[in-house]
């Protein structure tokens, strides 16, 4: 509560603050009187009457014994320090109404210790403004001005009582200006989110509109889209507490709300607009992949003439790992038709999430079946071309072995050991590999997993020092 509301039923207080004489109503009814009835007298009268004007007014209500000299002097400086202190008494008392403005503004948007103490000194403020407020009301109270019998001693401690309210209503008001710039960083801070308060919420209820038009148009088509119209139905709740506003739900809380019901409404919209082309690229994805798994069955048929081949040419390690490819591949040739059942199913009801889940299911099951009935092939083939000429493999191992010896020397007398023993092992692994194809049935797969082991250490050897010398360069 302010100054000003602690005195409402005060006529002095009020007077005080006005600046208007005191006389009464009865007396300003007179003078009116008077007035009204000068203006009905006849003109000749009527300027005889003018020159009695003054005196009416002299006192306010009726007239007044003047008393000339000090007395005067007196009653006119007590008057001017009563207007001073009453000037001081409204700056102080708009100042603390501004004041508070800004507090609530703080307060409204920032919730942290420094706000609370701010709360607190203000407060403290409060109560300081209280008592030179009614300091200031009691030296007003205390001495009528406007009495026609004032003392000059009495006009002169009612200007020395007035001089000393208007000093504390002054001093309190500079702490009062003082506080008020030490708000300037929160106060500018929370100004700020305010600025963003009534955007973001507009920003997001046009968000909301948008979603709402963009799933109207999809289901105008004849596609329900009934899982958007739920994640839209959802954001009712939010929308509600936003229309309900900061007062009730605090700024930081309404900024983050709009930025998430505008986040979650775009992400509607955007997923309605888009839901005719998913539509049409399930239809188109349903028909691929079932001639894709039509494909497969085909190829899978084709595994068990490539394994009696390799049966009749080669040694058991080259083939056995593979025996299970035709049985597995229909296997899941099978489980992805199903599948592909399904994700028909799921179009047909427009559940479109499942749809997609099921036909990247599909997918999967077809991949790692081509994987497998492709393996079988690659294997025949490159048994062939190996047992055929097993020198091109050879020399495209040493190939590598070589490149990497000459970059671990690069600038160097000696190798680096952290180098130099992989790439040893490598040529004598090498040498055992091409040991291993004397004989009658030499193991031709053995022979090219060894020769593609030492070619991924040598790669990583090289990669190796490329890094290291990188860094040291860097």
């Amino acid at each position: 509560m302010t100054a000003r509301d602690a005195r409402p039923h005060d006529s002095a207080r009020a007077i005080a603050v006005r600046g208007v004489p005191t006389g009464g109503s009865g007396g300003v009814r007179r003078d009116l009187g008077s007035v009204v009835a000068l203006m009905l007298l006849p003109l000749p009268v009527l300027a005889a009457a003018a020159a009695l004007l003054p005196a009416a007014f002299a006192g306010g209500g009726g007239t007044r014994r003047w008393f000339g000299g000090r007395s005067e002097s007196q009653r006119a400086d007590a008057q001017a320090a009563k207007d001073a202190a009453a000037a001081a008494f409204y700056e102080l008392d708009t100042a603390q109404r501004d004041l508070r403005i800004s507090i609530e503004t703080i307060t409204a948007v920032d919730s942290s210790p420094g706000a609370r103490r701010i709360v607190e000194d203000f407060a403290a403020l409060g109560r300081r403004i209280d008592e030179v407020s009614h300091a200031y009301i009691t030296a007003v109270d205390a001495h009528d001005l406007d009495r026609d019998d004032l003392e000059a001693s009495v006009a002169a401690q009612a200007r020395t009582q007035l001089t000393r309210a208007k000093d504390e209503l002054v001093r309190v008001k500079g702490d009062l200006d003082r506080f008020e710039r030490g708000l300037g960083p929160l106060l500018d801070k929370a100004e700020t989110q305010l600025a963003r308060l009534a955007p973001a919420v507009e920003r997001a209820r046009q968000a909301l509109i948008a979603a709402s038009a963009a799933l109207d148009s999809v289901r105008s088509s004849g596609l329900r889209a009934n899982d958007l119209a739920a994640r839209l139905a959802a954001l009712g709740p939010e929308l509600t507490k936003l229309n309900e506003g900061a007062g009730r739900h605090g700024v930081q809380e309404t900024l983050q709300r709009a930025d998430r019901v505008l986040r979650d409404a775009e992400a509607v919209r955007t997923d309605a607009e888009r839901l005719p082309e998913r539509a049409a690229e399930i239809d188109k994805r349903l028909v691929s992949l079932r001639t894709r798994a039509q494909a497969l069955t085909t190829r899978s048929a084709q595994v068990e003439p490539v394994l009696s081949e390799l049966r009749r040419r080669f040694t058991a390690a080259c083939w056995q790992d593979l025996q299970p490819v035709p049985e597995q591949a229909a296997l899941t040739v099978r489980q992805a038709e199903e599948k592909l059942r399904e994700a028909g199913k799921a179009r047909e009801e427009q559940r479109w999430p499942d749809a997609t889940a099921l036909l990247s299911t599909v997918r999967a099951l077809l991949n790692s079946t081509d994987e497998a009935v492709s393996a079988a092939g690659d294997r025949l083939r490159r048994l062939n071309a190996v047992a055929k000429d097993p020198q091109q493999e050879i020399e495209r191992t040493r190939f590598a072995i070589r490149d990497a010896q000459r970059l671990a020397m690069a600038g160097r007398t000696t190798p680096d050991p952290r180098h130099a023993r992989p790439l040893d092992d490598s040529v004598a692994r090498l040498e055992r590999a091409v040991a291993g194809l004397e004989g009658r049935h030499p193991d031709y797969w053995h022979f090219l997993t060894e020769t593609e082991g030492v070619r991924r250490t040598v790669a990583h050897v090289v990669e190796q020092i490329r890094e290291e010398r990188g860094t040291h360069h860097g």
